[in-house]
């Protein structure tokens, strides 16, 4: 927690975080973040304990990633786009003792909270940029701080293994895993997107990216490292996004490739020109080599990374090479488009047989799994020690992903080995939507990959075998069983009725529907 009191100190006058009208100087920001660190003291929240929010990119919630890890405190940055009785597993689950909710999303939270065995502090962020919603809490979030000590020492880590934030991820199961990030991992994490991201002091990051994904890839600690400014973006929307960039000469931001398909798509009255070149860094499947060369034409550059929520976000770069610069476009996409090398602040990376360990050829051909070893990688699930030494066996991360090694020791991904569909940035279980599915009386089978698709990247597309005699059904009521039973964006876009491909002992070839999904 070191970044922040240093840039308060040595920049305490410079616009910190800046959010509509609102700026806050690093000397503000500073003290807002110890209000919040002493109040949440006084309510007893003590070293260990959970404190979750739910919000959009607004400063509470930057402030909630300084403040809660100064008391010894675990944050949890909750999904907004959740629905109510998976915020309330990630609730009782991560045993949070407080919530921090914005109103926009009180309706879901309301939900939620009657479907818990107990009672929780709710604090509510009546946000004035946002109107509806209700209050759902005991009091507003500026009057929480109200009740703080400006000056309140907080005690810190007792180490740099003391748990710091709790990130919950779908994976491959119907209920989330809690990733636990400690806070050696996030220190090193914001070192390394500030250097390879080529932050500075002049630096001005626009929030495009949600913080609640991976802590924001941890660039709500790599800003504040450098003393440059955050820009704060409620709704990402190109509407806003290009004055935002114009109006405070933003230099860098983040997004899912659907950001970037957002921007290349923004009618003509809303997109402006810029003075220099926007730093964007994107990560998720790979953007298409045409949304990278829209983006070059309105003055963005693009970076691609890799990682997960289990590696504090990005571990791999796609370091550019001066050599790219006299390739066609679309050879020079392909080359951008890939994984690429470790991040300086990861140990370890390799591609390797996922039953040996041992690497693959590096010839672009030889697929194996992605592995990661380092500093930056997760403490382990919560509550889960199987996941965990499944997950983190013989001292590497076992991603799951499937990928090739290039000559020039660039990884590119070809396949997800579990079966993870990446729609918008944002991770979406197979198995999750599938059990939706079984749940619907005409479903006797069902299975779903990954779809490609221009705006999101990837969404969900169904096979589906239905029960012999069963009432006649249509793709839209089973679409619309889906969004009566889990959150919208998992649902899927497309349903496909028949006989599943099935190996001889049974087995779903998903392999085959996916060449299917990708001529749906």
């Amino acid at each position: 927690m070191g970044f922040l009191p240093r840039a308060a100190a040595i920049y305490p006058d410079k616009p910190a975080v800046i959010y509509g009208e609102r700026i806050f100087t690093y000397a503000q920001f500073h003290e807002r973040c110890r209000r919040l660190a002493s109040a949440l003291h006084r309510r007893r929240i003590r070293r260990g304990d959970t404190v979750a929010v739910i919000a959009p990119n607004v400063p509470a919630l930057l402030e909630a990633h300084y403040a809660v890890p100064a008391i010894g405190a675990v944050l949890n940055p909750l999904n907004y786009r959740l629905d109510a009785r998976t915020v309330a597993f990630c609730l009782e689950h991560g045993e949070a003792k407080l919530l921090i909710a914005d109103r926009e999303f009180s309706a879901t939270v309301a939900e939620a909270l009657k479907l818990l065995k107990r009672k929780i502090t709710v604090i509510d962020i009546d946000d004035p940029l946002y109107e509806g919603g209700t209050l759902l809490g005991e009091k507003d979030y500026e009057a929480l701080l109200a009740e703080g000590d400006p000056t309140f020492a907080w005690p810190g880590p007792i180490d740099e293994w003391d748990s710091m934030c709790l990130l919950y991820t779908s994976g491959t199961t119907g209920d989330p895993k809690g990733v636990v990030y400690h806070h050696r991992g996030a220190y090193l994490n914001a070192l390394g997107n500030a250097l390879m991201f080529g932050l500075t002091p002049q630096s001005v990051y626009l929030w495009t990216l949600p913080m609640f994904n991976c802590c924001g890839w941890s660039y709500t600690w790599a800003v504040t490292a450098l003393g440059a400014t955050h820009v704060c973006l409620r709704r990402v929307d190109p509407a806003l996004i290009f004055p935002a960039i114009l109006r405070h000469h933003v230099t860098h931001m983040c997004g899912a490739p659907i950001v970037l398909n957002m921007l290349v798509h923004a009618s003509a009255d809303v997109k402006r020109r810029f003075e220099r070149v926007v730093e964007v860094a994107t990560g998720g499947a790979a953007p298409p080599s045409t949304v990278i060369a829209a983006m070059e034409s309105m003055d963005f550059r693009v970076t691609h990374l890799y990682g997960a929520t289990e590696s504090y976000g990005p571990s791999t770069i796609c370091a550019w090479q001066t050599a790219w610069e006299d390739l066609e476009m679309p050879q020079r996409a392909e080359k951008m488009a890939r994984q690429g090398v470790a991040y300086p602040t990861m140990d370890a990376l390799k591609v390797a047989d996922p039953t040996k360990g041992s690497p693959v050829p590096r010839d672009g051909k030889t697929m194996g799994e992605v592995m990661l070893r380092g500093n930056t990688i997760m403490k382990g699930y919560l509550k889960n020690p199987k996941a965990t030494a499944a997950t983190l066996k013989g001292g590497w991360y076992r991603s799951g992903d499937l990928a090739v090694w290039h000559p020039d020791g660039y990884i590119e991904i070809k396949d997800r080995s579990k079966d993870i569909i990446i729609s918008g940035g944002e991770n979406i279980s197979s198995l999750e939507v599938e059990e939706a599915l079984y749940k619907h009386p005409s479903v006797m089978e069902a299975a779903v990959v990954a779809e490609p698709d221009a705006k999101w990247g990837e969404t969900p597309c169904a096979f589906v075998t239905l029960k012999p005699n069963a009432p006649p059904v249509t793709a839209e009521d089973i679409i619309r069983f889906c969004r009566d039973n889990m959150a919208h964006y998992k649902v899927p876009r497309h349903i496909v009725f028949g006989p599943l491909p099935k190996t001889s002992t049974g087995k779903i070839q998903k392999f085959v529907l996916r060449e299917q999904a990708r001529g749906a």
